[in-house]
């Protein structure tokens, strides 16, 4: 009786559903995070008789055959890729990404990494660095004496000082966009990595190529809609109730042939 086997895959199945609900739910609060889909396929398929088949000596073809389901698998977790809702801090060094792109940042490895999470920093050196202390890539470095920080749209980061009346330019932040950007490879702290999935980044200045644009004293909310993973979840925890049903009805009736004399 294959029922106990398909119907495994559905609670499986189900059970991850609920995970990823569970990830998009716990992190409502994270800063530019996206939420993930989880998405399904089924099994292969058992052919016992198939179409087109010829069933008798009258070359009779059979017009659909029989194929029995073996269940259900995990084809993707997929990306949301929505524009999370503004919230104003006013901050000098939290910035949102109005459209498309990720910060770029510089891991202790040397490797590159991608974030959209702007609540950017200043090291004990002055550098522009993430919560976590790796530098946004190009490094700027800001003075010591600097009385504030303007960054407009275009990435252009401008000193003021406490005796001068024009601000310093000190380096222009640009932004990384990707082909796909669903097929970046999340490993924790709001950080991407690139794949051969999601194609080599294209570095620009914000506002061009496609790219979207900075605003100083923003950062960009969770895109996570608390009502439709509500309902989500209410389906996913249905949709186990009913395989694990399929379970016991499986097993109820294969006591019964033990029960035969």
């Amino acid at each position: 009786m294959k029922a106990l086997q398909i119907a495994a895959t559905g609670m499986s199945a189900q059970q991850m559903r609920v995970e990823t609900i569970s990830n998009n739910l716990a992190n409502m609060s994270t800063t530019g995070y996206n939420a993930r889909r989880a998405e399904f396929a089924d099994l292969h398929y058992q052919q016992i008789n198939r179409a087109g088949a010829v069933s008798a000596a009258d070359g009779t073809v059979l017009p659909t055959g029989v194929q029995v389901g073996l269940g259900v698998r995990p084809s993707a977790i997929t990306v949301n890729l929505a524009q999370g809702s503004l919230s104003a801090t006013g901050g000098d060094l939290d910035l949102a990404v109005e459209g498309q792109g990720y910060f770029e940042v510089t891991l202790p490895s040397g490797q590159s990494a991608y974030t959209r999470d702007g609540a950017l920093k200043r090291s004990a050196d002055g550098l522009i660095v993430t919560s976590d202390g790796y530098a946004v890539s190009p490094e700027i470095t800001i003075p010591n004496d600097v009385r504030s920080i303007s960054i407009n749209a275009d990435g252009e980061v401008y000193a003021y000082f406490q005796e001068a009346t024009e601000a310093q330019l000190l380096g222009q932040l640009t932004l990384a966009g990707f082909s796909n950007a669903k097929g970046l490879e999340a490993m924790g702290s709001n950080l991407f990595l690139e794949t051969e999935a999601s194609g080599s980044p294209i570095v620009s200045s914000p506002g061009t190529d496609g790219l979207g644009t900075l605003r100083q004293g923003y950062l960009e909310a969770s895109s996570v809609d608390a009502v439709r993973e509500i309902t989500q979840l209410i389906e996913a925890q249905r949709g186990y109730e009913l395989n694990a049903k399929v379970i016991s009805a499986a097993d109820q009736m294969m006591g019964a042939t033990t029960q035969v004399r």
